[in-house]
């Protein structure tokens, strides 16, 4: 396994001159960079699963987590538009469960696109 280090500063401080591909790069590496993130995806698939699903799928397979803990992994995924809310579910009286899928399935990363490319994917 090969380790990629972007700084040497923890937390990584941004360069002020940071290309936005690097930024691109490195909003999926943030998200991605903990196992507990990987078996949620992996368990979503290609389906829709509840919050509730996920959590205790999670549980199962011996993640000691807490529930804000658990809430902060599906957030990173869900800022970095790798997961998305599918549909709510209403269940009586509280907040509605999120039914949550897969918004991105692959990440390509072209090395040639222009700003121009880059501004026009921004706007959408």
């Amino acid at each position: 396994m090969m380790v990629i280090y972007m700084c040497n500063d923890i937390p990584c401080k941004l360069p002020k001159d940071a290309h936005p591909r690097w930024l691109l790069i490195r909003k999926f590496g943030k998200a991605l960079r903990f196992r507990t993130r990987w078996t949620i995806i992996e368990y979503i698939g290609n389906g829709q699963k509840s919050s509730k699903e996920i959590y205790n799928y999670l549980i199962k397979k011996g993640e000691k987590l807490t529930k804000p803990g658990f809430y902060y992994h599906i957030s990173e995924l869900k800022n970095a538009e790798i997961i998305e809310v599918a549909k709510y579910l209403e269940e009586g009286g509280g907040a509605p469960e999120k039914i949550w899928k897969l918004k991105t399935k692959r990440i390509v990363i072209d090395l040639l696109k222009t700003q121009e490319d880059l501004k026009l994917r921004e706007k959408k």
